[in-house]
């Protein structure tokens, strides 16, 4: 038996220049689509060149990591590219 995944979608508002509406309302009527379709095939497309980041944040500790490498670079701390292993 097939089964199919029905995602529940959401309302939200997005506050676009009066220009960029203007063309986003003229392409969507040019390409006879909606603009909630395109609005989608961008968020996707966001969200596919951000997964990496994504992955990365989804291990525990390990924003907190990078935020104390950062700290520890700022102290003059941390290695220069040569002293590291390989």
């Amino acid at each position: 038996m097939l089964k199919l995944r029905v995602m529940r979608r959401v309302a939200t508002t997005l506050r676009l220049d009066e220009e960029k509406a203007r063309l986003l309302r003229a392409l969507a009527g040019y390409e006879r689509r909606s603009i909630n379709e395109i609005l989608n095939e961008l968020v996707d497309e966001y969200i596919e060149r951000h997964k990496e980041t994504l992955e990365l944040l989804s291990i525990p500790g390990f924003l907190e990591e990078c935020k104390e490498g950062l700290e520890e670079i700022k102290r003059g701390g941390g290695k220069t590219l040569d002293e590291l292993d390989d």
